[in-house]
């Protein structure tokens, strides 16, 4: 299996933001230079740093903080994502950045894997996405949506009496995405890794609305490098068009495990950050490079993880140790 199941924070497991009850005003993280994107002060990584340095960690703490300084994508909860959407759009407001986010909770998603559930059926996640957007207003946001979920139906996994109502489902949420006036939507693709000619993706994603988005996204979850994923990225933008698209780099410093693909995608060792998040990527159709699994979160139960989605500290230390930027 070369999918990126076991993506971060699955509906009803997200890391719900602090916000300013955790910080003084005015203490509120500046992305790094050359990014437009809003960085959650209280993220699991800035609580860590907050309990280690309490602990005397203080080396340990500033490693950390390679994660807890820059943007990363919120992953809104199944059951409500109106608070933490909400609240994470007048923060970024106030500061003139863009929040990302993922919509992540389509009917049987991540077909039973570690990160399975998702809405019950389709007039849930109708109604499930229409809150969604309808809690992001007219702010800037940026929407990566239902990683895995298109990928899942060219490889096989989803089956085949649910393809018709995904692709639906998909199209009908990029429209409602869509009449937000200041929301890009980038329908998720999968990796180069998973399925290895991106011209069996062109008429799922077709199916599924991509003409309507502002591109799709690439990489969620896995460990694909920069200049893989961009390759295969502009192989199926030729495809489709010209279409845009984002790349995942929130852990591909260290590329993917070599010799390892059925589980290479699950907490594989020595893993490293990527490329910062930032829109200055050098090639026209690729819209940005984004942290959009969450750095340190686990991907499932397996060498030793937490359940999918779940803040692990040690996981997110060697990825910040292990970074070349």
């Amino acid at each position: 299996m070369g999918c990126s199941a076991g993506s971060p924070s699955g509906a009803g497991e997200a890391s719900v933001i602090g916000g300013a009850t955790e910080k003084p005003a005015g203490e509120a993280v500046r992305p790094a230079s050359g990014s437009p994107f809003w960085v959650d002060p209280s993220s699991p990584a800035a609580r860590q740093i907050d309990a280690w340095e309490r602990q005397g960690r203080e080396k340990d703490a500033e490693l950390l903080r390679r994660i807890a300084d820059r943007p990363a994508a919120l992953w809104p909860a199944g059951d409500d994502p109106v608070p933490m959407i909400k609240e994470a759009t007048r923060a970024a407001g106030r500061e003139n950045r863009t929040a990302v986010f993922v919509a992540y909770n389509i009917p049987h998603r991540d077909c039973g894997q570690h990160s399975a559930g998702g809405a019950p059926d389709s007039a849930a996640y109708r109604d499930w996405i229409d809150a969604f957007a309808g809690a992001l207003g007219d702010s800037d946001a940026v929407v990566v949506l239902e990683p895995d979920a298109v990928a899942h139906i060219v490889d096989g996994c989803t089956p085949g009496e649910y393809h018709d109502e995904r692709e639906q489902l998909l199209g009908e949420a990029i429209d409602r995405l869509k009449r937000q006036p200041n929301t890009k939507v980038y329908l998720d693709a999968g990796n180069p890794a998973w399925i290895n000619d991106p011209g069996k993706l062109v008429e799922p994603l077709r199916r599924a609305g991509v003409a309507d988005a502002d591109g799709f996204s690439l990489n969620v979850s896995n460990f694909q490098t920069d200049a893989t994923t961009k390759a295969y990225g502009l192989r199926l933008s030729d495809a489709l068009g010209g279409k845009h698209f984002v790349v995942d780099t929130s852990r591909n410093g260290n590329g993917p495990l070599n010799g390892e693909r059925g589980t290479a995608w699950c907490n594989p060792p020595g893993r490293a950050l990527g490329t910062p998040p930032t829109t200055d990527t050098g090639e026209p159709a690729l819209d940005a490079y984004l942290w959009i699994k969450r750095p340190g979160e686990s991907d499932g139960e397996c060498r030793g993880g937490p359940a999918a989605g779940q803040w692990w500290p040690d996981y997110a230390l060697g990825l910040a140790r292990n970074s070349k930027a």
